[in-house]
């Protein structure tokens, strides 16, 4: 059993920058790739972005790109979330999650989920 912690979540004004963090421990760690989504009250978990754990390929959905950057320290078995110019709209809970078929927004192709860190920029 795998189990995903996330970190780094809080408050932020408009414009500020945070980064989250996702640890993986538990048995032998080797996903294809891990991703973040997050969620706001009434709305369905989405996509953020996504990174490959063998050659670091990344995925970012388009309101993020060039403002979020998705990394991997494979030897810290972490995944980080780099977070920039952020806006209200970024309010909501991040999850980590992990996947063994293929990077994809379908939440239905992840294994192992986090528990959720919590972003709020405030206007």
């Amino acid at each position: 059993q795998v189990q995903l912690l996330e970190s780094g979540g809080g408050l932020v004004q408009t414009g500020g920058s945070l980064r989250l963090s996702c640890e993986a421990s538990g048995r032998t760690f080797s996903p294809y790739a891990m991703a973040w989504f997050r969620q706001t009250p009434g709305k369905e978990r989405e996509f953020v972005a996504g990174i490959t754990w063998t050659r670091a390929r990344t995925f970012y959905q388009g309101a993020v790109e060039g403002r979020f950057t998705i990394s991997a320290d494979t030897a810290k078995n972490t995944v980080y979330l780099e977070m920039t110019n952020l806006k209200p709209e970024d309010t909501a809970v991040y999850y980590c999650a992990t996947t063994s078929y293929a990077v994809t927004k379908l939440e239905d192709m992840y294994d192992n989920w986090g528990q959720g860190t919590q972003v709020t920029v405030s206007s």
